[in-house]
């Protein structure tokens, strides 16, 4: 198709997710069509450094040939064939290498198609798990205020976004929330009792509520807690000190599975395989997707311990759950691939490396007046804009539709820069790059960002 085919084609066919169609009343859709090491091209020819890594996505880099000869030598052998009752080499080796790289004994992998159905199964484990243990009663699930868990029924109810559920109601009961990590919003968030400057302190608050809502439903109704090693909606909330310690506290006190939803997390974003390891604790079940193919394949993994998988090893009993397309022989071949270029590129100790180098590197627009925040962990970052930097005073619903989505997301994307910036909670642009770049495209990122802020806060 030639451009204006494309663009017609897409206004007149294309239902694109997440998106407002009519702001392409007047404007093109973006096309991307290819990409080279950490960039993206339009079809217009355009390079724009791709600073989210797609949708937290790609970890190596785009257009790897050894990834895609993999994919192609295992279509050519077994292009498919379901996980029901069957199997095949790619599933069970990509299985036993994720039980050999989970922490603990998180031995048994569940494959999925992606990470909205990695947490579906986990809370479909959840409760299936515990009435055959003789605790039927225990369904409920808590997670954090403005996390974000997928969209599929379930998922979207464990979900702590009103907005992106009021549309969709009714949703599956039995969900409740507590509040999140956000220490930039200590203040806030407590009502005034913590302010942020002892971490730890707010972050033992921060966990104890979860005890809280365990013991206000009652502890024998409440299945699992569900939190992500690094939140990401509200803009990438790293846990404070002792957080994750404590909250494995109280999910054994009260026999709750601790779910860690490391759909973005997992696999080299934060500089460890998994973000149980990175924050040194460990889950009763890892819900992950993204980066296990480096979006080279659509693909999910739900890693459960032992303990979880026992009382389906026993005579006549089965998960009554699948995917049809879940374990796909092409894309658990091009996870192994992806797998097998962390171990030789060495790019989880790249990350480490280099992570303090990307913070610095953004902890340098600290000096603009509208940026109130820089946090997160690794390669995953999220930088807050505020009015006023002293009383920490947010953008109105209005300012974000005109200065985030109306000037800021065209603008970054003008200069060069594919990035995320999102109102979901506070205002935040949010960065997930390739794992595979370094300072030079550290200070493209911070080089653009500065300027686009600059002429944001003007507006």
């Amino acid at each position: 198709m030639d451009y204006a085919h494309l663009q017609q084609a897409a206004k007149d066919h294309l239902w694109m997710h997440f998106t407002q169609h009519s702001r392409y009343d007047t404007e093109d859709v973006p096309v991307i069509v290819r990409g080279e090491g950490a960039y993206i091209y339009d079809a217009q020819g355009r390079r724009y450094l791709d600073g989210l890594g797609g949708l937290f996505v790609n970890q190596l880099g785009h257009g790897r040939e050894d990834i895609a000869e993999a994919a192609a030598a295992q279509a050519r052998e077994l292009a498919f064939h379901p996980l029901w009752s069957y199997a095949h080499p790619t599933a069970i080796e990509l299985a036993e290498r994720l039980a050999h790289l989970a922490p603990g004994d998180l031995n048994r992998v569940f494959f999925t198609s992606g990470g909205g159905e990695s947490v579906e199964s986990a809370w479909k484990l959840a409760k299936n798990y515990f009435k055959l243990v003789g605790k039927p009663m225990k369904h409920k699930v808590i997670s954090r205020n403005v996390a974000y868990h997928g969209t599929p029924h379930g998922a979207l109810s464990i979900t702590g976004l009103p907005g992106l559920k009021a549309q969709f109601e009714p949703l599956v009961p039995s969900t409740f929330r507590v509040p999140n990590t956000n220490i930039y919003r200590a203040a806030e968030i407590t009502h005034g009792l913590h302010d942020g400057s002892d971490p730890e302190a707010f972050g033992r608050w921060a966990a104890d509520q979860i005890e809280v809502a365990i013991l206000n439903e009652g502890a024998d109704t409440v299945a699992a807690v569900f939190l992500e090693p690094v939140q990401n909606a509200g803009g990438c909330f790293p846990p404070p000190p002792g957080y994750w310690q404590r909250v494995r506290e109280i999910c054994d006190r009260y026999d709750v599975l601790l779910v860690s939803d490391e759909v973005i997390c997992a696999y080299g974003r934060l500089g460890e395989m998994f973000g149980a390891t990175r924050f040194d604790y460990l889950p009763d079940i890892i819900t992950s997707a993204k980066g296990l193919t480096s979006g080279y394949a659509p693909m999910g993994a739900m890693i459960a311990t032992d303990r979880l998988m026992a009382p389906f090893l026993e005579k006549g009993e089965m998960f009554a759950h699948g995917y049809t397309f879940a374990g796909h022989p092409v894309a658990a071949a091009v996870a192994l691939k992806n797998l097998e270029i962390f171990e030789t590129e060495g790019v989880l100790e790249h990350v480490r490396e280099t992570a303090p180098a990307f913070r610095a590197t953004l902890e340098r627009l600290l000096d603009l007046p509208m940026v109130g925040d820089v946090r997160g962990d690794g390669f995953f970052y999220g930088i807050e804009l505020v009015k006023d930097k002293a009383t920490k005073e947010s953008l109105t619903a209005d300012e974000c539709e005109r200065v985030l989505h109306g000037f800021l997301s065209r603008e970054l994307y003008d200069a060069g820069l594919y990035c995320r910036a999102d109102d979901r909670g506070d205002p935040v642009i949010q960065l997930s790059p390739p794992l595979v770049i370094g300072q030079a495209e550290f200070d493209e990122i911070e080089r653009i960002l500065r300027d686009v802020i600059t002429r944001a806060y003007a507006l």
